[in-house]
């Protein structure tokens, strides 16, 4: 049913979008010097020599819109009905950079998104984005971001430069966010090189099919690794309706169970929870460019109305009928409260 999409709750709730970029110039600049010099891997070679030089309408309009924080920004949030909008450093942030170079394009990127909350702040809240290649950076910077630049949670655009989180080095950044209380997300970008495989070339490799497996891998060798039993109170985000893994949760907690019986997996010790129960207790999940009525019942059936978040992914899916697709989804009005507005305020602590 088409209905107005106004802010201000005139339908009971407030709808927050939780998985909402932006960038700087400095940023997407780099991502064309990177690409320009041979430096890039497949995956940024692939997605950023086009976003970065397409003349088609969409990308100008997504590079225009990623790097507006104010009218056009809130123009569409007005247009769409979207009352405030949790805003990250596009990906894949500083994270495909040396340490260095990252750690000043990320800077820039959490002062300016700073700043825009300040201009905006009851439209706007932000996430910490930074550079897992220091991690003793990253965990200041993560205190920065709290304590003096007001953000909600921290932004990780999944893997640093085919390295994953459950690896030893990135401990303290883990340990920031449990011991600061801040949701960590997990934003997808393409495979490294040593998976991307021919995805590329079958035109797979990014938000199709690529984002997703590279993303749902990587919150899988978290939960197997024992990184909640270490954080029991660790809470981690993750969009596009949890990456698939909802739907494969019965196949996942039963394979993993039986594989750790098997002793064929040094890697895999037994777990103190089930895979389940993770899902359940530690992961949040998001509908970012996910507006199918299946799908987000089946987020809701899997981990519980308490775990599932609104996003519309902007500026890279800006779709108004997606809002209304939420609007008029099926469920009892305190679920689709709770998807729009509450389990957001409660997870960033807004």
């Amino acid at each position: 049913m088409t209905h107005a999409l106004r802010t201000g709750g005139d339908r009971g709730y407030l709808r927050i979008a939780t998985e909402e970029a932006f960038a700087i110039p400095e940023q997407l600049d780099a991502y064309l010097r990177l690409v320009r010099e041979g430096r890039a891997d497949k995956a940024t070679t692939s997605l950023w020599g086009f976003y970065g030089t397409s003349p088609s309408e969409r990308t100008t309009f997504i590079r225009e819109r990623l790097l507006d924080l104010d009218t056009l920004r809130i123009q569409a949030m007005d247009e769409t009905g979207i009352d405030k909008a949790i805003l990250s450093l596009t990906s894949p942030g500083g994270q495909v950079f040396d340490a260095d170079e990252g750690k000043t394009i990320v800077t820039k990127g959490n002062d300016a998104l700073a700043a825009a909350v300040e201009r905006h702040p009851t439209r706007y809240a932000g996430m910490t984005s930074i550079v897992p290649q220091d991690a003793a950076w990253s965990v200041e910077e993560i205190k920065r971001g709290r304590d003096e630049l007001g953000f909600k949670g921290v932004m990780v655009n999944s893997h640093t430069q085919g390295h994953y989180l459950d690896e030893p080095q990135f401990d303290p950044i883990l340990r920031a966010c449990a011991d600061g209380d801040q949701l960590l997300y997990i934003h997808p970008q393409s495979p490294p090189d040593d998976m991307i495989a021919g995805m590329v070339e079958a035109g797979l490799d990014g938000a199709l099919f690529g984002f997703g497996v590279e993303t749902g891998y990587h919150l899988l060798r978290i939960m197997t690794s024992g990184v909640f039993d270490r954080y029991p109170n660790l809470q981690i985000a993750v969009g596009h309706g949890g990456e698939a893994l909802p739907y494969w949760l019965f196949r996942l907690n039963y394979m993993h169970q039986a594989s750790v019986r098997s002793g064929r997996y040094e890697r895999l010790k037994p777990l103190k929870k089930t895979l389940v129960d993770y899902m359940r207790e530690n992961v949040l999940v998001t509908t970012s460019g996910m507006a199918s009525e299946p799908a987000i019942k089946l987020c809701i059936e899997q981990l519980g109305e308490d775990r599932v978040m609104y996003a519309m992914d902007y500026p890279y899916e800006f779709v108004a009928d997606e809002v209304r697709v939420h609007d008029n989804l099926a469920i009892p009005f305190e679920q689709k409260k709770k998807l729009m507005q509450t389990n957001a305020e409660q997870a960033f602590k807004l």
